[in-house]
């Protein structure tokens, strides 16, 4: 990222670059650079209102010295020597509201030059001074991983690692890119690419509804801590097939909710009985977990879940654009009391949350899938984004799935790492989740099986009537 020279000052006011805790880069909250950056905007405000204080006691000094001049000619201790005494106090007034203003004018300066690195961020764009060293970032370690960083999939080929998570063939995905183009489209936003994929040469990608059938509740010990959640969603992962799990804690005598959703589960092909397929990641990044969402809140009802209640939810990669879309939805939001969101290895920088819903999103530096949408996610006072720098490799015989960056275990010991740091950011994130769910204990879940409606076949086409109805029709 860039520093923050402010245009014709003498250089620059802070470097504005991500904290740093060990093996973890830290953007947003209470310690993120927009919040700090809001913070002196406010105190800006308050120089510049100071300012226009002075500014009024200079014009009254002036009109005092003006008063003053006649008696210039006057003996000198009560003429010309009271004269310079209120000059020289409107040039002291004078430099100090230059001062603030200069200042004020220099922090406003800080906020734009790094509003225009952040903008460059998001839409891939290396910045100038880096010149060629982002083609590093192409591939971590050629040596033990031919998977995309998450800055190279972010800032370069978002619509083929999309693809590639879809399920979409290569040969497919490019001839629907040539149309594309050839359109004359733009496919840089990915939302808008989906659906009009799902529109047409991808119909198995098009959302459809989804429903969620209680099957087993039972109580368990719960460690409400972001390692801790994630260890619960590591155990439901692995059951398979469309489920997500509901779990009911106490905490200080009011109930909360947590919702915890599993990452992709691929299908054969896309497009089948199982929203968490490939095609969930279309529902998510496409049209908002419409239905998955539908599906959450009557988990929720069935979990004895009611109006009002507090909720958490806690996703891994396309769970986590699930979870996450759960706060822009309204229809949600009017029916529960949504407190927090955690992801790990989740696409969810182009999800805009409704404002004061704070979130926690964990990212690795060898991991593609954050980066697939192509989006950076933004640095607000309520979202913080952990990205692991620790390198990964997979061990020999293992199946690589999407990379080494990707592993579930891998995001659980980046949570651990997250409730250790004394990151004024993460503290801040770590105490409101520790707020709403308590120390932990034990708790109630739920699991639930998921299911999409199934595909609607073309109706064929009717054939010509028999002669005899041709007949009849024509009496």
């Amino acid at each position: 990222m860039a520093e923050a020279t402010p245009s014709g000052s003498s250089g620059p006011l802070a470097p504005l670059e991500p904290a740093t805790d060990g093996d973890m880069r830290i953007r947003g909250g209470v310690g993120g650079i927009r919040f700090q950056l809001e913070e002196l905007i406010a105190g800006a405000a308050e120089l510049e209102g100071l300012a226009d204080e002075l500014a009024a006691v200079e014009i009254g000094v002036r009109r005092i010295w003006e008063e003053l001049c006649p008696y210039q000619y006057e003996p000198r201790p009560s003429g010309t020597a009271a004269l310079i005494a209120v000059g020289e106090g409107g040039q002291s007034v004078r430099a100090v509201r230059e001062e603030l203003q200069h200042l004020s004018s220099q922090v406003r300066a800080s906020r734009r030059d790094y509003e225009e690195a952040e903008a460059r961020a998001a839409t891939g764009v290396p910045q100038p001074q880096d010149g060629w060293a982002f083609l590093p970032l192409l591939f971590v370690d050629l040596t033990q991983s031919n998977f995309l960083s998450r800055d190279a999939a972010e800032a370069l080929a978002p619509p083929l690692s999309l693809g590639l998570a879809l399920g979409i063939a290569p040969k497919e995905l490019s001839l629907a890119l040539a149309a594309e183009m050839a359109a004359g489209r733009e496919f840089s936003a990915i939302g808008p690419l989906i659906r009009r994929l799902a529109e047409g040469s991808f119909p198995m990608l098009k959302p459809r509804q989804v429903t969620a059938v209680e099957e087993l509740t039972r109580d368990v010990a719960v460690d409400t801590s972001p390692a801790g959640l994630l260890a619960r969603l590591r155990e439901l992962d692995a059951d398979g097939h469309g489920r997500i799990e509901v779990v009911q804690v106490e905490n200080g005598g009011r109930r909360a909710f947590v919702v915890i959703i599993p990452g992709t589960q691929p299908g054969e092909p896309p497009g089948g009985s199982n929203p968490l397929d490939e095609a969930g990641i279309a529902e998510a990044l496409g049209y908002g977990s419409e239905h998955v969402n539908a599906a959450v809140l009557s988990a929720l009802h069935q979990a004895g879940a009611v109006k009002g209640d507090q909720v958490v939810a806690v996703g891994y990669s396309q769970g986590g654009a699930h979870a996450m879309n759960l706060s822009s939805d309204r229809a949600f939001l009017a029916e529960f009391d949504l407190n927090y969101v955690l992801t790990a290895g989740s696409p969810v920088g182009g999800i805009t949350p409704q404002p004061g819903i704070p979130s926690l999103h964990l990212e690795h530096r060898q991991d593609w899938v954050p980066g697939s949408d192509g989006t950076l996610n933004p640095d607000t006072r309520d979202r913080v984004t952990v990205t692991l720098t620790g390198r990964e490799v997979t061990p020999p015989g293992e199946d690589p799935g999407l990379g080494p960056g990707h592993k579930l275990a891998n995001y659980e010991a980046g949570a651990k790492a997250v409730s250790a740091s004394e990151n004024s950011s993460l503290a801040a994130s770590t105490a409101v989740l520790a707020g709403v769910l308590g120390a932990g204990g034990t708790g109630t879940a739920t699991r639930f099986a998921l299911n999409r409606e199934p595909l609607a076949t073309p109706a064929s086409k009717p054939g010509p009537p028999p002669s005899g109805a041709a007949k009849w029709v024509a009496r």
